[in-house]
């Protein structure tokens, strides 16, 4: 399978799941907490980096480069729906308090207070608002993410695009 092909469908997974993410928050009336957020973001820039790098189309290490960011982006994707994971299972006394949404947030505050607000977590972030199959919304992110990181990874190390001979 050409480099090319894979990049345009982490693309494809990723619009994908932006869609999803949607659905569940206008739709199903799902309110995103700022880990949720920050997911999305995550997301985003991995699905803009591979439509990116199918339309660069780089041959050599320029591809293998670009397999390495997706996999860093990733792996930071993965890192926070595991933060929220790790919040979705503490005990109820030990979750910290809710606080306010993003938009609020964004209105009063700096970026950076926004961002570390968001990272900490909030209440919010520890509700378990639907589950498909025993799996959180993180859960399934977390398996996007692994699934997005491994791939990242094989294209880093030239596992797709070679040239085959015969």
């Amino acid at each position: 399978m050409s480099r090319r092909l894979v990049f345009l469908l982490i693309f494809l997974v990723c619009a994908a799941l932006m869609a999803v993410a949607f659905y569940m928050e206008y739709v199903m009336g799902l309110e995103p907490c700022p880990l949720c957020w920050l997911q999305r973001m995550a997301i985003s820039a991995v699905g803009i980096l591979a439509l990116i790098a199918a339309l660069h189309n780089p041959q050599g290490w320029g591809g293998r480069i670009y397999g390495l960011l997706l996999a860093v982006c990733s792996a930071i994707g993965a890192a926070l729906a595991g933060r929220q994971l790790w919040l979705q299972s503490l005990p109820e006394d030990q979750v910290p308090a809710c606080g306010p949404s993003v938009d609020y947030l964004l209105d009063v505050m700096p970026i950076l207070d926004v961002f570390r607000i968001a990272l900490q977590g909030t209440g919010d972030c520890a509700k378990v608002a639907w589950t498909f199959l025993g799996l959180s919304i993180p859960g399934w992110t977390a398996i996007f993410f692994a699934l997005l990181l491994v791939v990242g990874i094989a294209i880093a190390f030239g596992a797709f695009g070679r040239q085959r001979n015969g």
